[in-house]
């Protein structure tokens, strides 16, 4: 079963997919975030080509567990997405995951554009393997 990790951002969304066995997880891209329908073109490709049972949506939170405001938009954006996609859609806690990401690319010296590039994409990740592992104990 392969699951999709997506950390939605206003300027970068960050993908990631699982193995087939919902193992590990590997960054696929992080889109430009130029417009609704050019972003949900690029996510149905990725989509068609991956096939995800599922896919997981970074929530942001507070962090004190209350839903920060990007949530409101967070939870648009998988409407949105439900226009191209009509598997299971679920969101997971991604409070800490920039920073986990950010520490990340510090530890592998990514620097520059480069890192900005990878940012995003490194964060699916972490929301991906985070949702993975909370579901197998």
């Amino acid at each position: 079963m392969r699951i999709l990790g997506i950390d939605y951002g206003d300027a970068r969304v960050g993908v990631a997919v699982s193995d087939l066995l919902g193992i590990t997880s590997q960054g696929v891209k992080t889109i430009k975030n130029t417009g609704k329908n050019k972003l949900l073109s690029e996510l149905s490709q990725i989509i068609d080509e991956y096939k995800p049972e599922k896919i997981v949506i970074g929530l942001p939170k507070n962090m004190d567990g209350t839903q920060g405001f990007r949530a409101e938009a967070t939870y648009k954006f998988a409407d949105n997405l439900k226009t191209v996609y009509d598997g299971e859609i679920v969101f997971y806690d991604e409070r800490l995951s920039t920073v986990s990401a950010t520490r990340f690319l510090n530890a592998t010296n990514t620097t520059g554009k480069k890192r900005k590039a990878v940012l995003d994409t490194v964060s699916a990740c972490i929301i991906l393997d985070g949702y993975m592992m909370s579901n197998k104990l």
